[in-house]
């Protein structure tokens, strides 16, 4: 069969649909490998890929440079102009290399160069997308961390969000000076914006989230496919440790506190305040504080809390009475999953957008990284955990979530988009 080579930069929760959609092609008979950061080369060799790695060098366990990404306000910008943009001409060396021998490449949002290189050599590529606001599209806006108010402009219709979407466009254009100045030495003139419409592939775009999240919208890309999430348990395991299942055999359903696998490491007051909160309410509540913290924490906590590293989101989320999270693609996709409500604490990024999303649907409230407090935490779980409406349209929506089969239909979206892959390696690169 065919050589595929997807390419991502990021977190967990961006290199978790990789490796979802690397198994599935797998299984369909592809050989698959996937570019991304250093950091995470011990999972994707040990899900059965090819690792090639991905400039910018970062790694995800940095509190500093986490703590600049994840600032409400300025961390695409930090992201973007101090990380992504400048590192252009060495990830597409990179890409150069991952690329030797693929006959179909996929890329991610921050992997800038794949669009690049597929362009300059007329190769055949797919973009993937994990999250509605990369569509950034005027008539389902996003909520944008530094003025979330702007979306309530969005029901004026007409030229105002039109305006506002160009504007945020040609800001980011502007960020983007060294990606537009090595394409100018390829001869391939300024482009698009990298962030937005010039990541997008004209063959194939896969936006690996839930359909309940956002219908397509009329300015979206052609041949966009909402696939659902990438559910699989290459990197959390399949099972819950035992002192996991002791507590929670233990007595009542525990609150569930997760900042995903970047925020945690930025949490600020976020785990302090939590406590207050669960002592307040009388419940009992289960913190995934992340590497190296457990132990630390533990002594200061009463029994009727246990924090511990991490767990599979898909095996714990189930089992609480709500979810309190940060609302990252991959947290958000396995907390509709579960079924249970959720109190959307959102720092940066996609994460507003997507607790606004989640609020809309009935299955969340919403209070923002730099307004949690422990009061206010306590007083909306409590409308969480005793409103059944909350409840109930967590269960509907999850039943929606789980019948989409995302991994399947978007190998099947690659198989329709690119028929010559059946046939190998005859379209390989060289």
């Amino acid at each position: 069969m065919a050589r595929i080579v997807i390419f991502c930069w990021g977190s967990h929760g961006d290199v978790d649909p990789a490796l979802g959609l690397a198994t599935g092609l797998r299984a369909r008979g592809h050989s698959v490998g996937i570019a991304t950061l250093d950091y995470f080369r011990p999972v994707v060799e040990q899900s059965g890929c090819d690792f090639f790695p991905l400039r910018p060098h970062a790694d995800p366990s940095d509190t500093a440079t986490v703590h600049r990404i994840m600032d409400a306000k300025r961390g695409p910008e930090n992201l973007l102009t101090e990380i992504v943009f400048p590192a252009v001409r060495d990830q597409y060396a990179d890409v150069q290399v991952a690329a030797a021998g693929a006959d179909l490449l996929v890329s991610h949002p921050l992997s800038i160069a794949v669009p690049i290189f597929a362009e300059q050599h007329r190769v055949p590529w797919a973009n993937m997308v994990l999250a509605p606001t990369s569509f950034f599209s005027p008539t389902d806006m996003p909520v944008l961390p530094p003025a979330p108010w702007l979306k309530h402009l969005e029901v004026l219709g007409g030229w105002l969000p039109r305006l506002l979407v160009a504007g945020g466009k040609a800001t980011t254009h502007r960020w983007a000076h060294a990606v537009t100045a090595f394409r100018r030495e390829l001869g391939l003139g300024d482009g698009l914006v990298p962030l937005f419409d010039g990541q997008h592939s004209p063959h194939l775009v896969l936006a690996l989230y839930s359909r309940v999240l956002g219908e397509p919208q009329p300015d979206w890309p052609k041949h966009a496919v909402i696939t659902g999430y990438m559910f699989h348990d290459a990197v959390h395991g399949a099972a819950l440790p035992d002192e996991v299942i002791e507590f929670l055999d233990a007595g009542t359903a525990p609150i569930v506190f997760t900042l995903g696998s970047s925020a945690v490491l930025s949490p600020g007051a976020f785990w302090k305040e939590s406590t207050t909160a669960v002592r307040s309410m009388g419940a009992r509540a289960i913190f995934l504080v992340g590497p190296g913290n457990a132990a630390a924490m533990r002594s200061s906590l009463p029994p009727s809390i246990l924090a511990i590293e991490r767990a599979p989101h898909s095996l714990l989320f189930p089992r609480a009475a709500a979810i309190v999270q940060q609302c990252g693609a991959g947290t958000m996709g396995q907390a509709l999953r579960s079924g249970r409500p959720t109190l959307a604490v959102p720092f940066a990024h996609d994460q507003p957008d997507n607790a606004f999303r989640a609020a809309r649907l009935g299955v969340a409230r919403i209070l923002p990284a730099g307004k949690y407090r422990a009061e206010t935490a306590a007083r909306e779980l409590r409308h969480l955990t005793s409103d059944r409406r909350y409840s109930d349209a967590a269960g509907a929506v999850a039943q929606r979530v789980r019948s989409e089969r995302g991994i399947e239909a978007a190998c099947d979206a690659i198989d329709a988009a690119f028929p010559s892959l059946a046939s190998g390696p005859a379209g390989r690169l060289s």
